[in-house]
């Protein structure tokens, strides 16, 4: 069961341990580990993402796949490719939804 949400950064994103996978990361305003984004607000197309490994996450644009974010430890791979066999990697960060806002950027060139 795969629902996808909507990427709107509200705060600050925290640390946190302990939490899964990903503990070694970030998680938005203290909550729990983000495995899946919120639902676009007022229908707008924004970036999304899922979780779809234990340790990978899918980035779409609307309906089209865009690339990937690993979590490697305490690092998170960007990744642009439609294809994760394809995927190129265009960045490395400590935080995930940098990590997310570059695929999307680097996926808008």
């Amino acid at each position: 069961m795969s629902t996808t949400r909507t990427l709107v950064p509200t705060r600050q994103p925290t640390r946190v341990r302990g939490a899964g996978p990903a503990s070694a990361g970030v998680a938005e305003a203290g909550c729990a580990w983000p495995s899946e984004s919120s639902n676009p607000p007022n229908g707008e197309s924004s970036t999304r993402w899922t979780l779809v490994d234990l340790d990978r996450y899918e980035v779409r644009r609307g309906d089209a796949i865009v690339g990937y974010v690993d979590v490697v430890g305490p690092v998170f791979v960007a990744l642009v490719g439609m294809r994760y066999d394809r995927a190129t990697e265009v960045a490395q960060t400590l935080t995930f939804l940098t990590a997310i806002a570059v695929v999307a950027a680097v996926a808008d060139d």
